[in-house]
């Protein structure tokens, strides 16, 4: 079992300091023991422990810098919801695909932002430019915020606001279990508390640092008791030797644990792996033992964001992929709703 992340260094900015959450978490990590630094802002976060890149690389991702987030612009996050709600950036796992590695470049380090009403009001913005349509926040595009809510409860406190919106619903995902803080939270159904889940190949040989699949499961058993709507994201489907019986396992294993009440409102989101050739080269960096097949020629090139390519599946591949694994979701899950496949 994954132990709840422990920061093993915390840095905090000045300005942190003048909020009570910035506070609280100080005296916190202080009460833990926990060797805090100041820093004048991230971009300063320099000279971290470790002979070579492959150590600081490890130190980093278990360094939190408590700081503010001063971008109040919010980036679409489509096709999950319509915006990004950023609370916290880095992941303290070690998934070897992850984006994050690329998007984060050199600062692969945990930051949990303490001005949380600054980013409310933000919101709000956003939500009355729309209303009376509902307006869908993402809290986890840069992170797995889960993984150090036990620590911060910046989520819950978020859960609750979204609970009081009108216009306003909530959603994140996790491969953390460290979910019993959030149980008792006053969500009324606002917030859909999603899972990332894959088979067990893929979770032993590429998502070192996460909880494992049976812990997830488990996870979302309490989540759904808890009363919260409930979705699963199977990412990245990945082809292996045997995938088709992999995926098949872990389905099974999900209807079994599953109410018949919780089926009724269930959402999947299926996402195929994709690579790009600067996320290749920062993967064999800062992997390079990795069992990642990253071979060009095997895949399709697809146009993306910002102007940089990615590699996706062969068209028959995605069929296949799409064929397969929404024929398991019918199956055991044919009242759910499988809300795209990317």
């Amino acid at each position: 079992m994954v132990k709840p992340f422990v920061p093993q260094l915390v840095y905090v900015e000045p300005k942190a300091l003048d909020y009570p959450l910035g506070k609280k978490l100080i005296t916190k990590f202080e009460d833990m023991g926990i060797e805090i630094r100041e820093t004048t802002s991230h971009n300063q976060v320099r000279n971290l422990p470790g002979d070579n890149h492959f150590q600081k690389y490890r130190v980093a991702k278990s360094t939190l810098v408590l700081g503010l987030r001063k971008t109040l612009k919010f980036d679409t996050s489509k096709p999950s919801a319509e915006y990004a709600i950023p609370f916290a950036t880095g992941c303290m796992g070690h998934c070897h695909y992850c984006y994050l590695q690329t998007t984060m470049g050199s600062k692969p380090y945990i930051r949990s932002y303490v001005n949380v009403d600054e980013i409310f009001d933000a919101a709000e913005q956003y939500m009355s430019e729309r209303a009376p349509e509902i307006t869908r926040f993402e809290a986890s595009c840069t992170s797995d915020i889960v993984g150090v809510d036990h620590l911060t409860h910046t989520l819950k406190h978020v859960i609750e606001y979204f609970g009081k919106s009108e216009h306003g619903r909530l959603r994140f995902v996790t491969k953390f279990a460290h979910v019993d803080h959030l149980l008792d939270a006053e969500h009324n159904g606002r917030t859909r508390f999603r899972f990332s889940i894959n088979d067990d190949y893929i979770i032993k040989y590429f998502e070192p640092g996460t909880s494992r699949l049976n812990e997830r499961i488990e996870a979302a058993v309490k989540v759904a008791e808890a009363g919260y709507p409930l979705g699963f994201i199977v990412a990245p489907i990945y082809l292996h030797e045997g995938w088709k019986q992999g995926y098949h396992e872990m389905f099974e294993k999900l209807e079994a644990a599953l109410s018949e009440k919780t089926k009724k409102d269930l959402t999947f989101e299926m996402i195929q792996h994709r690579f790009t050739k600067p996320a290749k080269r920062v993967i064999q960096e800062n992997y390079p033992m990795t069992k990642l097949e990253l071979d060009e020629s095997k895949r399709k090139w697809k146009w993306g964001r910002y102007g940089i390519g990615k590699y996706i599946y062969k068209d028959n591949e995605q069929e296949d992929i799409k064929d397969t694994l929404g024929g398991y979701i019918n199956r055991y899950f044919p009242n759910s709703k499988i809300e795209y496949f990317t």
